[in-house]
């Protein structure tokens, strides 16, 4: 009895309270991290999507300048020479800048304008010459051949399966055997543009070149170089090219600046692909006294702002639509805070990367620091991922150019002083030291090495070949020019 007593006592039922932290994303936060890493197109789409579920959010319009570099927004940086940094901010405009440690998911509209153009989907290679093949005179069985090679061309529109692999994919009962295959390839190469469907890049600028007509100067030359010579047109070499083909060198040259009119890729210029344009997110000019001035585009705060008509109907309505509007309000207001902060943090990283690359903006790429977030994260006290966020597909219009925020970041290399020069500034002057260089004898990467090594700066050989190719600078080699 005792001993049941006990073990009734010990399996009662008791309530126990523990504290623990743990970090849970809310659907606020979310919104915000993914607003965050959103590009200024892809801002304007969402909030476009947004607005248009929610009744409590709509576009205003104002008399912003046209150029965003002649006003001067709130929360405008001025970086002096001398480091220190001056800023015009009001003092009215809280401190919301957004910082997450955790991962999330991933343009000013105006409402005015609801006819939007409804542009048709652009037109690729494949279309454009079935375009053409239901207008050419071939016979059912050599259009069927023709959409065979046309369907196995490349964006570039050569044709890289065999004859053989091209007989595969057609009807056997059709007995179509390489050399018919053949002769319909030849046809399509005449399409527009020309020289598709060719096997190898001389075949595709000798279909161009038997599109000129006779009398063009030099026109059977040219196909012997392209025939037999292309190597040495790379490289230029147009002494050994009247040599190998007895030609003379006038002649030769006419014939080589004929070749080079031709397209090498005459299927990339139907290529689909669509556009992606740039939009900056932050401006940076100089003023009279040397200070460098950063500020917001206007663009990057979309204007937005409460529906007070929809406002207004929340206490006459009745309860039910009541509590729908108020959730809606809530989250409108919600958005607006997280596009506010997300203007905030755009522009202090903004602020950073201009007083710390300075010197990029005085002299160059050359100038270039090296730059890796983690100084930036603490230097605003933010985590590396935010940073990491804003600086991807944001861009920084400065009078060198529109740089995506990236673009000022690379990594160290030591130099015989015992400093550190930055990867881009090394790719600066690797660029500048091939464009100066003797057309005849162009710098190979050894040498290229030791010149930056004369400056202080010791970098391999293959750095330097990784660093060319980078820069999609051909090797010395190829450089090389006919005296």
């Amino acid at each position: 009895m005792v001993a049941r007593s006990l073990l009734g006592v010990g399996m009662k039922p008791s309530i126990q309270l523990h504290l623990n932290q743990q970090l849970s994303l809310t659907p606020q936060l979310q919104q915000a991290i993914r607003l965050l890493q959103l590009s200024q197109l892809e801002l304007s789409t969402e909030l476009r999507q947004i607005t248009e579920a929610n009744p409590m959010l709509e576009f205003v319009e104002d008399g912003a300048p046209e150029d965003p570099r002649e006003a001067k927004a709130d929360g405008e940086a001025v970086v002096a020479d001398d480091g220190e940094t001056a800023w015009d901010t009001d003092p009215g405009t809280p401190d919301t800048a957004l910082d997450f440690s955790q991962s999330g998911n991933t343009s000013n509209h105006s409402a005015s304008n609801d006819w939007e153009p409804q542009n048709a989907a652009p037109e690729g290679l494949r279309e454009h010459l079935m375009w053409q093949l239901n207008l050419s005179p071939l016979d059912a069985r050599e259009r069927m051949v023709a959409t065979v090679i046309i369907d196995a061309l490349d964006t570039n529109g050569y044709l890289h399966e065999s004859l053989a692999a091209l007989a595969t994919a057609l009807p056997a009962e059709l007995h179509i055997d390489e050399d018919q295959i053949e002769t319909v390839r030849r046809q399509v190469q005449q399409f527009d543009p020309a020289g598709v469907a060719s096997t190898s890049l001389a075949d595709c600028l000798d279909a161009q070149l038997r599109q000129f007509g006779d009398d063009t100067p030099h026109l059977e030359l040219a196909r012997r170089i392209v025939a037999d010579e292309l190597d040495l047109l790379a490289r230029n070499n147009l002494k050994q090219i009247a040599s190998h083909l007895h030609a003379d060198a006038e002649a030769v040259a006419t014939a080589c600046g004929l070749i080079r009119s031709l397209d090498p890729h005459p299927g990339a210029a139907l290529d689909p692909t669509p556009v992606e344009y740039v939009i900056p997110d932050a401006y940076v000019r100089r003023d009279d006294d040397g200070r460098w001035h950063v500020s917001l585009s206007p663009s990057s705060q979309p204007k937005l702002e409460l529906n007070q008509h929809y406002c207004g109907l929340i206490k006459q309505v009745k309860r039910d639509d009541a509590v729908y509007l108020r959730g809606q309000l809530q989250e409108a207001r919600w958005l607006l805070k997280s596009l506010e902060a997300r203007a905030d943090t755009v522009l202090k990283v903004a602020r950073a990367i201009v007083q710390r690359q300075r010197a990029f903006l005085d002299y160059g790429p050359e100038a270039m620091r090296p730059l890796v977030l983690r100084e930036i994260a603490e230097e605003i006290d933010m985590h590396e991922s935010t940073i990491s966020r804003v600086t991807t597909r944001k861009y920084l219009h400065t009078p060198r150019g529109i740089f995506e925020f990236k673009y000022f970041f690379s990594s160290s290399v030591g130099t015989e002083g015992g400093g550190s020069a930055s990867s881009t500034a090394i790719q600066a002057m690797v660029r500048k030291l091939v464009d100066e260089e003797n057309p005849r004898k162009p710098l190979s990467d050894q040498a290229l090495a030791n010149a930056l090594g004369e400056r202080g700066i010791h970098v391999a050989r293959r750095t330097i070949a990784k660093y060319r190719d980078a820069l999609r600078i051909p090797g010395s080699s190829e450089r090389r020019r006919a005296g």
